[in-house]
């Protein structure tokens, strides 16, 4: 008996409906490996992309999806271990990251710490298309097809075998949290105990309020709507306090209240994770004196807005950009998932959607309309938990 044929969601264009297509099983050569999907979650920019926000060319139609925690069921001889050196078998627990850097331009030879701006990486979920053969580059799939001879920039790494992987496709978005944290920490923005303020209480921000613990913060206050299922969530996951934009509509309430609760000269730190070109100019009244304010919500061109950057200097701010992450700090999110695994409610982030048609159609109009805080595909639900 053959082997079946695989079903993957494609996507015509921005505004476009899901489209699920059937493609053969493919051969799987010396450097490849065949990763059938448990969990994909649905991330800020796929709804960017399907909003038609996305600044480059996009090779329509294509596959969607790159928070992905899968198991490997066939691999090629060649390919024996991850990214990390960690050896990787048929049944192995693995999660690919959307970013790979290639590893041998200017940037990542050169400026390992922002190998992230690579020159002519590998991107899953974005620009390949479904043209491609064998047509299986993105999450929004039953299998995800990987080959470090067909694409050599290619990263996998190997999930603990006990790990849930509903909770390791979380740890791509984690990480990203991680790296701005780092980002702020690599200036002396961000130090033990410090008062943090993180803008959005989207997956990016709750995220970013647990990693922010984890790395030492003394206090966590997080900005953003609705309370429900965001802001209530953001304080299981320990925000000390929470500050509902729809309570607090202009920004000078907002920057008020937030300063009443942090006290003091003001936040050391504050790190936008939600995107909004307003974000900045508020924020930057929620630091004292000498703070730190890390940008990383604005992963698509969302707009501009006037800035006073007399403030700035008048406040003798560190202003700083984080933009994904690289190849070595996705280990970093792995970890802090996997040693907190039973002390934050993970997986009371995620809402779970079939994968069908009408299944990822909703994950995605959900998502969009913050009815849920990570909307989460589950191909084989069998192997998620």
């Amino acid at each position: 008996m053959g082997k079946p044929d695989i079903r993957v969601a494609t996507f015509a264009g921005p505004g476009a409906k899901p489209k699920i297509e059937t493609v053969p099983w493919p051969a799987v050569p010396e450097k490849a490996a065949l990763i059938k999907i448990g969990a994909c979650g649905v991330c800020g920019t796929d709804q960017h992309i399907l909003k038609g926000h996305w600044p480059k060319p996009l090779p329509w139609p294509f596959t969607l999806g790159h928070e992905i925690g899968g198991v490997i069921v066939e691999k090629g001889p060649e390919l024996k271990a991850d990214f990390m050196g960690k050896p990787l078998e048929v049944g192995s627990k693995i999660m690919i990251p959307p970013l790979m850097p290639c590893g041998s331009c200017d940037y990542c030879l050169h400026y390992p710490q922002t190998a992230n701006k690579c020159l002519t990486p590998v991107y899953y979920g974005r620009y390949l298309g479904f043209d491609k053969a064998p047509h299986l580059w993105g999450g929004w799939a039953e299998y995800v097809y990987v080959d470090l001879g067909m694409l050599p920039g290619t990263k996998i790494y190997k999930l603990p075998d006990d790990m849930s992987l509903r909770l390791g496709s979380l740890s791509e978005p984690l990480t990203s949290g991680i790296r701005s944290l780092n980002r702020a920490r690599s200036v002396g923005g961000f130090n033990w105990n410090d008062t943090v303020v993180i803008q959005g209480s989207g997956p990016i921000g709750i995220l970013a309020v647990a990693a922010a613990q984890e790395m030492g913060a003394g206090r966590v206050i997080c900005v953003g709507a609705p309370e429900e299922p965001r802001l209530k969530l953001a304080r299981k996951f320990g925000a000390e306090a929470t500050v509902n934009i729809e309570d607090y509509k202009t920004a000078d309430e907002r920057i008020r209240r937030v300063r009443d609760i942090v006290g003091g000269f003001g936040a050391d730190l504050v790190v936008d994770c939600s995107g909004h070109p307003t974000a900045g100019p508020e924020g930057i009244e929620f630091l004292r004196d000498g703070g730190t304010y890390v940008e990383m919500g604005q992963f698509t061109d969302a707009g501009s807005i006037q800035t006073n950057w007399h403030r700035i200097c008048t406040k003798d701010l560190n202003v700083l950009g984080s933009w994904a992450f690289t190849a070595n700090d996705l280990p970093l999110g792995v970890e802090m998932l996997y040693k907190t695994r039973n002390k934050y409610p993970w997986l009371e982030m995620q809402t779970i959607y079939p994968f069908t048609q009408s299944g990822v159609t909703q994950a995605v109009e959900d998502a969009m309309a913050m009815r849920t805080v990570k909307s989460t595909i589950l191909p084989w639900p069998e192997i998620a938990d």
